[in-house]
């Protein structure tokens, strides 16, 4: 699956001798900004945490994915991705990769554009907080995005923000389930629409079309799923250098505390590097930005890098997941796609309750008859028969809904547990209001309106006691005019340093109730413009 990273691989991971940005991470923020910034002819060097995944394996990880007992496929758990939680339980580990790549290695696919209103929560409700930037500012971004990523969609979403082109690729066609779901849903006046999948429908960017094998989570075999990887290709090919298993310890600054001198990184082999660079970036994940900065503190930082503020760490947020399924005495089709094709934005925007809840019309429920018959106790006609019950009239719908930031909720550093290098591990502290439970309540409301009309018998609803996150991390180091207030500007580079820039969720200061990572990638490339321009 991986290289192992041990020593004697053969691998250098001394530090570049030149380098003009100094990336720390290779998930979808840092892919693009490395790709990004080589591609216009800057010496980049990044630094990855986790190995280099072998793609002629993943037909291999999908079949160690459906067998019983099989261990996480990318590696996840142990000292090394050690955490805690107070509150109520985080679990991170649920949904993260370290490698090249990142969380695209086993993401959805979902990309969607955040609302005019995102970006001026408190202008307009006097909740949560308003971006530097409007709408309008990232337009043009997003556009670029969605080209790079390859995002298949339509033009058939009548409550999405406005756009100035369609698609790279044509959307995918609804599936069998979502035709149920549209004859109860026009019954009830609630509007369907597409939703754009970052995976190929047709072959894009030396990506062949999706094959329709259903396991895009945790492992797409064919490639047509968008993964960072294929901007960390064409970093190298650009002339970046990618340095795996290179887990950053700490940022140091020069003795003016204005810049950032060095990324000091741990190898396989016991030692620790210095990488000297002129501009750094640091791309590690929402939770792993702020770990990172609160654990380069200094006498000039004393409570982190970067973190005059306070803010680092704060503000953390989540998109919480309702949800709810049952049956029907008809063939569904479910488990047919591993991925969405149908959703609903029409109650986005409602006044009450102002977080916003995006539907989700489940191509997938039940449980699959692949794994069902491998962790099966029963042989031949018995099998059969209890597969046929089991399976095939299965019907669900999902959501998300926002959670707008609170201070109190937070990543700090656990001053008792360490992980494998001896630092302190990230502690999350994260509850949820009550208006959050609210909007969770109206989410179930409209599922179960829908599934009633279509004649479900419903067995199962994920509502305000039982709901989980979406593993969508945000908020730790957000954007802002005001550096008492927060810890990048609208460009996101640091209020306090010069040439630091932190990109990725977690500098949103507000999460909507989209899927994030469209959003991460336009922020991305337009800090990577920005960058660009001060070399």
């Amino acid at each position: 699956m991986a290289e192992d990273g041990g020593v004697g691989d053969g691998r250098d991971r001394t530090p570049s001798a030149r380098a003009d940005v100094c990336v720390v991470g290779s998930g979808p923020a840092g892919a693009l900004v490395a790709h990004r910034l080589a591609d216009a002819g800057a010496d980049v060097v990044v630094l990855e945490a986790g190995p280099r995944f072998d793609f002629s394996r993943r037909r291999e990880q999908q079949e160690e994915h459906i067998r019983p007992g099989m261990d996480d496929l990318w590696g996840m758990g142990g000292p090394r991705d050690d955490y805690t939680t107070a509150g109520k339980h985080y679990p991170l580990n649920a949904a993260r990769v370290k490698g090249v790549g990142g969380s695209t290695l086993h993401w959805q696919g979902m990309v969607m554009r955040l609302h005019e209103r995102d970006f001026e929560m408190d202008t307009r409700y006097g909740l949560g907080a308003d971006w530097p930037i409007d709408y309008e500012d990232l337009r043009p971004h997003y556009a670029d995005a969605e080209r790079e990523l390859g995002v298949a969609g339509a033009m058939d979403n009548p409550y999405a923000p406005p756009r100035e082109e369609p698609f790279p690729l044509s959307a995918f066609p609804p599936s069998h389930s979502d035709s149920l779901f549209a004859e109860a849903c026009e019954r009830l006046g609630i509007d369907m629409h597409s939703v754009p999948n970052a995976r190929n429908s047709e072959s894009y960017d030396g990506r062949s079309a999706c094959q329709g094998y259903g396991t895009c989570r945790p492992v797409c075999p064919s490639g047509a799923k968008y993964t960072a990887e294929s901007h960390v290709d064409k970093a190298e090919t650009a002339g970046a250098r990618v340095i795996d298993h290179a887990p950053v310890q700490r940022l140091e600054h020069d003795e003016s505390g204005e810049v950032v001198e060095a990324a000091v990184y741990a190898t396989p082999d016991g030692n620790e590097h210095r990488q000297t660079a002129r501009r750094f970036v640091v791309a590690c994940g929402g939770v792993e930005n702020a770990r990172l900065l609160l654990l380069s503190e200094s006498e000039r930082y004393p409570d982190g890098l970067a973190n005059t503020s306070g803010a680092v760490g704060r503000f953390f947020m989540d998109h919480l997941f309702a949800g709810a399924g049952g049956r029907l005495d008809e063939p569904t089709r479910q488990n047919h796609i591993g991925f969405i094709t149908s959703e609903c934005h029409q109650f986005y925007d409602d006044e009450e309750p102002i977080e916003g809840v995006k539907l989700e019309f489940l191509n997938y429920a039940g449980p699959s008859p692949v794994i069902e018959a491998l962790h099966a106790e029963t042989w031949g006609d018995e099998l059969l028969d209890q597969l046929r019950e089991s399976y095939g009239t299965h019907i669900a719908m999902g959501g998300l809904v926002e959670q707008l930031p609170d201070a109190e909720n937070r990543v700090t550093l656990d001053p008792e547990r360490r992980d494998d290098h001896g630092n302190p591990v990230p502690h999350i502290e994260w509850s949820l209001s009550e208006r959050t439970r609210d909007a969770i309540r109206r989410a179930n409301e409209v599922q179960h309106a829908i599934l009633e009309e279509l004649g479900a018998s419903i067995e199962w609803t994920v509502g305000p006691g039982a709901t989980g996150p979406a593993y969508h991390q945000m908020g730790t180091t957000r954007m802002g005019t005001d550096p008492d207030e927060s810890v990048v500007d609208s460009t996101c580079r640091t209020h306090d340093l010069s040439n630091l820039w932190v990109v990725g969720s977690s500098v949103f200061p507000t999460g909507g109730a989209m899927n994030p990572t469209l959003t991460i990638a336009a922020l991305s490339l337009r800090a990577a413009d920005s960058l660009a321009d001060s070399l």
